[in-house]
């Protein structure tokens, strides 16, 4: 497939020499605010971008941030690191059936790209067991958002995460739905009328419920190759490049569902890593300030950002799907 000159520059600049995505994510913002208590003021928020930003970029070929409180994390970026910008709002209507997006008030892709975003960054919360006109008012409003950015000529990350409503998306009931949420979305959001350029999805079962894997905790929802079965489905659901998200898992589970692709062979284009990398380091920031969180993250942030470079090893360039 060809693209665009913004476009393909656009992706080149968030990806590494090897035409793998190695991307850290900052862009949480009310999962943040709660982790962050009396610290979760504008310029808490700020500082603690900051930090991730600082230290990580220098070990990531880019970094997703919010436009929020993440424009002067922007800037302190290491050299050489591109950045991604989220588009929309944080969280999700709790009083409306759905989990339906919106999108940032103040924000159009323009602006965004203005602020200097290389590629555009938009999560959607979806799932195929939802009522019909659920599903076809999120198709439109990402559709809205894919010509927006063929406009503006720039990359349109498409961040999907699954859910059925009425389950617990850590339990194991909802375990047994997951590969098929994962496989079906990703085959959707692949059709070329939505403008996406690259996914961001789930590994496409959770480890904790794999028996024989090390992150296993007892209870079966799949064997070891049934699981790597899924990861192989949920691949082959897509012809464009994609990359994994840690959804909030530990670093050694991250790694071991990023050893599963590699097992399972799937061409996979790389990551977009949050809080595996940082989230151990949230309540010394809230306990101890900026100063002992950047010695943390100097610490044990470098060495959670190595594992997961590391496991990149068995990605695959993007560029065996787009012409460079």
């Amino acid at each position: 497939m060809k693209l665009t000159p913004g476009k393909l520059a656009g992706i080149k600049a968030v990806s590494n020499d090897r035409g793998v995505i190695a991307a850290a994510a900052m862009d949480q913002r009310g999962s943040l605010k709660k982790a962050l208590g009396s610290y979760a003021t504008d310029a808490g928020l700020e500082e603690f971008k900051i930090h991730v930003t600082e230290v990580l970029t220098k070990h990531a070929s880019a970094i997703l941030l919010d436009p929020e409180w993440g424009l002067p994390a922007s800037k302190r970026r290491a050299q050489g690191a591109g950045l991604l910008l989220a588009y929309e709002k944080t969280g999700y209507d709790k009083t409306l059936p759905g989990r339906l997006p919106d999108l940032l008030d103040l924000w159009s892709v323009k602006r965004l790209k203005e602020a200097g975003a290389n590629c555009v960054k938009i999560l959607l919360y979806y799932t195929p067991y939802d009522d019909k006109k659920i599903n076809d008012h999120k198709h439109a409003w990402t559709e809205r958002i894919g010509d927006e950015c063929k406009a503006n000529d720039i990359p349109f990350f498409l961040e999907l995460v699954g859910y059925k409503e009425g389950l617990d998306e850590k339990g194991a009931e909802y375990a047994k739905l997951k590969p098929e949420v994962v496989a079906k979305s990703m085959a959707e959001f692949t059709k070329d009328r939505y403008g996406v350029d690259v996914l961001k999805v789930e590994v496409p079962v959770n480890l904790q419920f794999v028996e024989g894997a090390r992150s296993f905790k007892g209870t079966k929802a799949y064997t070891k190759k049934e699981a790597l079965d899924h990861y192989r489905a949920a691949a082959g659901a897509t012809g464009k490049p994609f990359i994994y998200l840690s959804a909030g898992v530990s670093n050694s589970e991250f790694i071991e569902g990023l050893e599963f692709a590699a097992e399972a062979d799937v061409k996979f284009n790389g990551v977009l890593c949050g809080r595996a990398t940082w989230k151990d380091g949230i309540p010394i920031f809230a306990e101890k300030g900026g100063a002992a969180f950047r010695a943390w993250l100097e610490d044990e942030g470098v060495k959670n950002i190595g594992n997961v470079n590391n496991a990149l090893k068995a990605a695959t360039p993007w560029y065996s799907i787009y012409e460079v």
